[in-house]
């Protein structure tokens, strides 16, 4: 691995400095402080001069003064003394995240200001996340530099999927969405103005990182787009590799430019690169959504073939327009299929593709419609549409379902519209192990998802 990209410090830790800790959970260093007692399992030095005890750890007055080398250092200052306290620290802390703002967004003082951080970084050998950013939340290692209240953004539980964000309240916002449907998460990075980590690094950690399964990205800018190809192209060779560029047309580069100073650059250049790097290319944040609840439950599909069973006729056949608007392809079923399914199911049943089971389905009769169709290579993946009105469906179904009678690999989608009753089962899909959406559209858009990978997580 390339010596930049060694990021060991930020990613397994053993011991953490929070410079500007204060007992006040209603500050950022307080919410920071909090969260890693919370969580993290190696040392918690709290840094501020004005205090010898900060939540019940002893507080130094500087890095230094703490008398041994630190893993990472977690700097909530304001943005003028950053540069200063990065230079006095002197390289005792290997890594060094910077939640601070007031950088390079801000205008020509800011951009000075960060110009002066990326000097100290580079004179003391300190690898920098940030300025601008939330930092890393790591659910390997415990780590959480997310100055967000837990009873205000949840924090997923431990999964495959990890993400790497410009953009903090993107990155925040998908976080909590995830940890509500139950979906887990390795390793989070909000990286903001990268002085000095980027996205390639990251990718190229990531690449390497057992822990990570698939990786998804929200993107502004990037500087050094040869080194990005090369790193993404590296990781999508052994993993998914999804991103939403942002900063499109006129209105977007300029916000994406006050936001973390980024020049973002005409969108045709992106999408070529992204399609050289083998990167699937998301639209905006609903698509990013759906893509990580996609992935983070399941692999990609082997192809485009898509199978719908469902126990309502009329989403059947939305869904079924669907997939032809998205580019999937909704074959009919094989003749000795269809014979097997009418021998065994009553004659009102809709025996086709889709498969519509009525409001007379029963678990057992989603289950064997499944490992039916689903059993030989006349199927990608298989959309089921469970509505929840039928009697005699129970909350066994997602775990029957998750069971993929007569076949592994293939991914199993699941949709559930409706009302709360509805969306509670949701998160039952996920607990089995498969991704569920609220909506066909986003079913569908998950399906096309998976068909563009070629991967098995």
């Amino acid at each position: 691995m390339h010596k930049k990209n060694n990021l060991s410090a930020f990613f397994s830790p053993s011991s953490i400095a929070v410079v500007g800790a204060s007992e006040a959970t209603g500050k950022i260093s307080g919410v920071i402080l909090e969260s890693l007692r919370n969580s993290f399992r190696g040392a918690i030095y709290p840094v501020n001069p004005r205090y010898n005890e900060v939540m019940g750890l002893k507080c130094y007055p500087s890095i230094e003064a703490i008398g041994s080398p630190i893993d990472l250092a977690v700097y909530a200052l304001p943005a003028g003394a950053v540069p200063e306290a990065v230079f006095n620290a002197g390289g005792s802390a290997k890594g060094a995240v910077v939640v601070s703002g007031g950088f390079a967004e801000t205008g020509p003082k800011g951009a000075a200001l960060e110009k002066a951080l990326k000097e100290a970084a580079r004179s003391t050998a300190t690898r920098v996340i940030g300025p601008n950013c939330m930092g890393i939340y790591d659910t390997v290692s415990g780590l959480d530099t997310f100055f967000i209240p837990r009873e205000r953004v949840q924090r997923p539980g431990r999964g495959g999927l990890s993400i790497i964000s410009q953009s903090g309240s993107f990155a925040v916002t998908a976080m909590d969405e995830l940890a509500t449907d139950g979906i887990g998460v390795a390793r989070v990075v909000s990286y903001g103005n990268k002085v000095d980590v980027d996205e390639a690094d990251c990718l190229d950690f990531l690449a390497e990182d057992p822990e990570t399964k698939a990786v998804a990205i929200y993107i502004e800018s990037i500087e050094n787009g040869r080194r990005f190809i090369e790193a993404a192209s590296r990781c999508s060779a052994v993993k998914p590799v999804m991103a939403v560029k942002v900063g499109k047309g006129a209105s977007g580069i300029s916000a994406a430019r006050s936001h973390t100073g980024a020049i973002a650059g005409r969108y045709e250049i992106y999408r070529a690169a992204f399609k050289k790097a083998g990167i699937i290319e998301l639209n905006g944040y609903e698509d990013f959504l759906v893509a990580c609840k996609a992935f983070g439950l399941t692999s990609s599909a082997a192809g485009k073939r898509v199978m719908i069973i469902t126990d309502g006729g009329g989403m059947g056949v939305n869904i079924a327009d669907a997939c032809e608007q998205m580019g999937l392809s909704v074959p009919g079923l094989p003749e000795e299929v269809e014979e097997e399914l009418r021998a065994a199911f009553p004659s009102y049943y809709g025996v086709g593709n889709p498969l519509d089971l009525t409001g007379s389905a029963t678990d057992e009769s989603f289950a064997f419609a499944l490992s039916k169709t689903m059993s030989g290579d006349f199927y990608d993946m298989v959309i089921v549409a469970a509505l929840w009105g039928p009697p005699a469906l129970t909350d066994k179904l997602p775990g029957m379902l998750a069971q993929k009678p007569g076949f592994t690999e293939k991914p199993i989608i699941a949709c559930t519209p409706g009302g709360a009753y509805s969306r509670d089962r949701i998160r039952l899909f996920h607990e089995a192990g498969l991704p569920a959406f609220s909506t066909p559209e986003a079913a569908v858009r998950a399906a096309s998802v998976l068909s563009k990978g070629r991967w098995r997580l």
